[in-house]
């Protein structure tokens, strides 16, 4: 996800194809303020790598000054440090400064001046963690891939947005993911002015979507998330 703030932009994961949707959608990308990594699988961090070598080396980034802060959990550096070691590619020298920030769970923190962020771990993987973003009194809350986990609604209790993972329609095969039910309940207890479900399976394909959402009574708009989807907070 692609985040507009009055101070600067925010790309929240950053899969193998984002690079190619950033483009697509016109947007700013020489020109991202920072990144935020919600834990290490492919689906998730995939493109950090193509979108560090597009930086380092593309004619519009060459005048480029102001820094580039990439925030995630323990073991960021190392994953990174991997990725840049795999054929010397020295993605963390780039023309312009690179920061990179290991968070704890809990910690606040700047992710551009007068935007503050505050990580939740949740349960996916060691490194996971949910995102809590202000600016003023402006509120998101991004749950990365989370399984059943009730402190995450009170960590994104009335926000404006939360973008919230629902892989799955029901009958979930593995607990570190949540099905729908799951997703409504959290909504539910979170109360927050509006929820995006997203990280949705193929399976979601062969179902109506609102139809299985109202069924759970919600109490709130909740969107499918998809390609291009933008929404003014």
């Amino acid at each position: 996800y692609w985040l507009e703030t009055s101070r600067g932009t925010l790309l929240l994961d950053c899969s193998a194809s984002a690079i190619h949707r950033m483009a697509q959608e016109d947007l700013d990308w020489p020109n991202l303020d920072a990144i935020w990594i919600s834990h290490f699988h492919l689906d998730h961090v995939g493109g950090l790598a193509p979108l560090l070598f597009g930086v380092k080396h593309a004619p519009v980034t060459r005048s480029r000054k102001k820094p580039l802060r990439i925030f995630g959990g323990p073991g960021l550096r190392k994953l990174l440090e991997a990725f840049s070691d795999a054929n010397d590619y020295d993605l963390l020298e780039q023309p312009f400064p690179l920061e990179i920030h290991e968070i704890e769970s809990l910690e606040k923190f700047e992710l551009m001046p007068g935007v503050e962020g505050v990580a939740m771990s949740t349960p996916h993987t060691e490194e996971s963690h949910a995102l809590h973003v202000r600016e003023g009194e402006t509120t998101l809350v991004y749950s990365g891939d989370t399984g059943s986990c009730d402190p995450l609604a009170s960590f994104a209790r009335r926000v404006d947005l939360l973008l919230l993972e629902c892989s799955f329609v029901k009958e979930k095969p593995v607990e570190k993911h949540l099905e729908l039910a799951e997703a409504i309940y959290l909504i539910r207890k979170a109360e927050p002015k509006k929820a995006v479900l997203t990280h949705l399976y193929p399976e979601w394909d062969e179902v109506k979507f609102e139809e299985e959402v109202k069924k759970l009574s919600p109490g709130r708009e909740v969107i499918k998330a998809k390609d291009g989807l933008r929404i003014d907070i």
